[in-house]
């Protein structure tokens, strides 16, 4: 792979470093993924593709254009491992109606008691779009912090459906996304993360942490060396919940 999203943002010293320590070696890749699809809701990418700084205006959180330039590539691998019968796992975000349990959030943003809701329907920012809309044998873990371990049952998933690797999707790079790469990562998963299927408000964030990501915890990769991975893998490796009665939950 030659050219990368954030070498333009590294200095000579910075690549001559990496080289030298022996950071952003390929690791091997699991034998049992995930995908792990983080944040994917209209919170963090509005409700239809539009310049950020016009998204923003109403979603404070979102990455406007950058979320749906991205949303293809989700699509793509979200198809593939239902029809492998790949684990797909959601995270989003749950807040009360008063946001009493915002709690850290509030402080690092004059924003953050907003709680806007979807123009066409009314519903929470924390839905999950509905170019992605989880199916009944996927999985969604709701949280309150930036990663999808903490405070939630995302490792005990893990755990029983047998995995030993995540595939890494969604938003923030910076935020969300690296944060649960790390725990993944600080959890002994192989941890790879999408390239293309990420995103942020900040195009220089979004590189750099793609980078350190790289370097250190995970396989930074383009959907299409993704796709080719799992085209390799078994059919049918996973007990995958049933998904009987689901659509009857989610119409209540």
């Amino acid at each position: 792979m030659s050219e990368r999203i954030w070498d333009k943002f590294l200095t000579e010293r910075d690549k001559e470093v990496f080289a030298a320590a022996g950071y952003g070696a390929l690791g091997a890749w699991g034998e049992r993924p995930a995908l792990l699809v983080i944040d994917i809701n209209y919170a963090f990418c509005g409700e239809e593709p539009e310049p950020i700084v016009e998204s923003i205006k109403k979603w404070r959180n979102s990455c406007g254009e950058d979320a749906w330039e991205a949303m293809p590539v989700v699509e793509g691998l979200i198809e593939t491992c239902r029809g492998k019968g790949i684990p797909v796992i959601y995270t989003t975000g749950i807040r009360r109606p008063d946001n009493w349990d915002g709690g850290s959030w509030l402080w690092k943003n004059n924003r953050g008691k907003e709680a806007p809701k979807v123009a066409t329907d009314g519903r929470d920012g924390n839905a999950i779009v509905d170019e992605i809309a989880p199916g009944p044998r996927d999985l969604v873990v709701t949280k309150q912090k930036p990663s999808g371990f903490f405070g939630t049952p995302l490792q005990s998933y893990l755990q029983l459906l047998g995995c030993d690797s995540v595939i890494v999707v969604g938003t923030t790079t910076s935020g969300c996304v690296r944060a649960t790469v790390l725990d993944a990562f600080s959890q002994n998963f192989r941890v790879t993360v999408v390239e293309d299927g990420c995103f942020d408000r900040s195009q220089a964030s979004h590189a750099i942490n793609l980078c350190d990501m790289n370097a250190k915890y995970a396989n930074v990769l383009p959907s299409e060396e993704v796709q080719k991975y799992l085209a390799t893998l078994s059919q049918g490796m996973f007990d995958l919940p049933s998904g009987a009665g689901m659509s009857k939950m989610a119409a209540e």
